[in-house]
């Protein structure tokens, strides 16, 4: 199954010495993106096969090659990587959308319900894991306490700007009470 051999190919990446992010953004993020992906798929009514797919490999730009740009270069590794697995074309062209658009800091024009849902969802587990944010702003970047609260407190911010009136609706109470926390960050 294409999927199965796609989440793998993750988790083997995010296992993978001397990456930015290590195995924590396969447990902390890969997993629950890919778990609100399949909700509002289904609820959407939505390309399973290839939302699942393209949240596994929304973010393999990060993990590969560092954070800037990791849209560019995230459909770039799912295209080669798809194509090895020998998936159809057309479906990988909608995989790269989704993988290209999905980013709250870029401004997107997001054309289908699948490309949305990918955003959605990454920027719905970011309401769930505020310590993840930090972990990534501390560590993986470097930041300093007050870079990392600025930091942080964009990404949630850009993270809702980015979300559908739906996906906004669910996460709204976490998006209110993450910007009470992080109110003197601004």
């Amino acid at each position: 199954m294409i999927v199965e051999e796609v989440r793998k190919f993750v988790e083997e990446e995010c296992k993978r010495p001397g990456n930015n992010y290590g195995y924590e953004a396969y447990k902390h993020h890969f997993v629950s993106t890919v778990k609100y992906a399949k909700m509002l798929a289904e609820k959407l009514n939505a390309d399973m096969e290839v939302v699942e797919i393209a949240a596994w490999l929304h973010d393999i730009g990060s993990i590969v090659d560092g954070r800037e740009n990791h849209h560019i270069t995230g459909q770039e590794i799912a295209e080669r990587k798809l194509r090895e697995l020998g998936y159809d074309e057309e479906k990988i062209e909608k995989v790269k959308k989704c993988i290209l658009n999905h980013r709250g800091s870029v401004k997107a024009k997001r054309e289908s319900i699948e490309e949305q849902i990918i955003a959605d969802a990454d920027g719905m587990d970011s309401f769930d894991k505020l310590d993840g944010l930090f972990y990534a702003a501390f560590v993986s970047e470097g930041l300093d306490t007050e870079q990392a609260r600025k930091s942080v407190r964009q990404k949630i911010i850009n993270s809702y700007a980015k979300l559908s009136d739906y996906a906004k609706e669910i996460v709204k109470d976490k998006y209110e009470a993450a910007m009470l926390l992080l109110k003197d960050a601004g």
